[in-house]
């Protein structure tokens, strides 16, 4: 289930990516390269197909990056390492040996 998300979210990127990179802020972009208004219905139609599709991507990879979020919640945050404790690497029968310490030796007069 993970990977079908995964293959789904990194398709609609892609197509996302070229949404957007096909337009022309200027109004150019797709539209101005096909040949005026005989392709594609129009310049007009051109864009506004443009601009709905990306729209339409944006929301979808929305939806999808939380629907994978809501799917799979114990995924989140973990990793392969394991966290060792102090406590679990010294031998718990095992007790420090206390020493005292050495009491200064006394001067000969």
């Amino acid at each position: 289930m993970f990977t079908i998300f995964l293959a789904a979210i990194t398709l609609v990127c892609f197509l996302l990516i070229i949404a957007v990179m096909v337009q022309n802020p200027k109004g150019g972009g797709l539209s101005s390269s096909l040949g005026g208004s005989q392709m594609l219905g129009g310049v007009q139609k051109t864009t506004d197909f443009l601009d709905k599709s990306t729209w339409f991507l944006a929301g979808t990879l929305i939806a999808l990056i939380l629907l994978s979020s809501i799917s799979f919640p114990s995924m989140v945050g973990q990793s392969d390492s394991k966290v060792i404790d102090q406590t679990e690497i010294a031998p718990k029968s095992a007790t420090p040996a206390t020493t005292t310490p050495a009491k200064p030796a006394e001067e000969k007069k």
